[in-house]
C-alpha cells in the first residue's frame, strides 16, 4: 500500500516547524534577557494589552522548572529539526525511536495545552512568539501521531484501525479544527477587548 501523503511529509513538517519553533524559543530567551538586564524594557511582541510578551514573561509560569520556559523550546526544537533533517535525507529509524519521539511530542503537547489555559485564564495576556509555539507543537504531535498510525508503531485495538485510518486520511480536518477550537477559545476570553478594535 502506497504511503500516504500526511505521512510522507513528517520530515518535512519536523524540519520547518522544528526550525519555526527553534527560531520562537531563541527570540523569547533574547527578549527575556534584554528584561532581566533592563526591567524597563519593552519587549518586541508587547503590541496591546492582550499581545503582550513582557506581561507573561514576568509571570511563574514562565519558568515553570526554574528556569525560562524557551530553553526547553531550543533544545527541543533542536532536535526535532534534526531529526526532519534525518528523514529527509532518507534515514530509516527503527520502530522504538518513533515510539521516543511520539512520547517527546505527548509531553509537548500537553505542556504547551497546559500554558495555553495558563495564558487565557490565569494570566490574562498572549504572548505573540509563544502562540508560535503554540501552533508548531501542535503540527508536530499531529504529524507524528499521524506517521506512526500509518506505519502501525502505536499499538492500536484492531477495532479502532478504522478510526486511526480516518485520522491518516482526512490529516487536515483534524488539525484545522484543533486550531480552530484554540481560536474560538481566544476569541471569547478576550472578546471584551476584540470588540473594542470594532467600533
Amino acid at each position: 500500500m502506497p504511503t500516504p501523503f500526511a505521512a510522507r511529509i513528517v520530515g518535512w513538517v519536523l524540519t520547518l516547524a522544528g526550525a519555526i519553533g527553534a527560531t520562537a524559543a531563541l527570540t523569547l530567551t533574547v527578549e527575556r534577557f534584554h528584561l532581566l538586564v533592563d526591567p524597563t524594557y519593552q519587549p518586541t511582541c508587547s503590541i496591546n494589552p492582550i499581545l503582550s510578551c513582557g506581561s507573561v514573561m514576568v509571570t511563574e509560569q514562565a519558568s515553570v522548572f526554574g528556569f525560562p520556559n524557551p530553553l526547553i523550546g531550543i533544545v527541543g526544537f533542536s532536535v526535532v529539526t534534526t531529526i526532519g533533517v534525518a528523514v529527509l535525507a532518507g534515514a530509516e529509524l527503527p520502530r522504538w525511536f518513533w515510539l521516543g519521539l511520539q512520547l517527546g511530542a505527548v509531553a509537548g503537547v500537553g505542556f504547551v495545552h497546559w500554558l495555553i489555559v495558563q495564558s487565557l485564564y490565569r494570566i490574562g495576556a498572549l504572548c505573540p512568539y509563544c502562540m508560535v509555539v503554540w501552533v508548531v507543537t501542535i503540527a508536530i504531535f499531529w504529524y507524528v501521531t499521524v506517521h506512526n498510525l500509518h506505519h502501525r508503531q502505536l499499538p492500536v485495538p484492531e477495532a479502532a484501525r478504522p478510526l486511526a485510518d480516518a485520522v491518516v486520511r482526512y490529516h487536515t480536518v483534524g488539525l484545522v479544527l484543533w486550531y480552530l477550537v484554540i481560536a474560538v477559545l481566544i476569541g471569547e476570553q478576550f472578546w471584551f477587548y476584540w470588540r473594542t478594535l470594532l467600533t
